[in-house]
């Protein structure tokens, strides 16, 4: 396996994890502080978004790539 095929590999490894961490924070939200906490729904759903896009990003290239 290359080098940048490992590198792309910790990178989605990277990206899953930094979205599931976000998964989270959004559930705790949505388990623990609604409604009181709406006001923090709409950032904390939008980093839980970007997260995710960007593990599906990093995936894509992986796919590309040979991965």
């Amino acid at each position: 396996m290359s080098d940048d095929l490992k590198q792309l590999e910790k990178e989605v490894k990277k990206a899953k994890r930094l979205a599931s961490e976000q998964a989270m924070v959004l559930h705790d939200l949505i388990e623990d502080s609604l409604p009181e906490g709406y006001q923090q729904l709409l950032s904390i759903a939008q980093a839980t978004f970007d997260a995710c896009k960007a593990w599906d990003e990093a995936n894509q290239k992986l796919k590309a790539a040979g991965g």
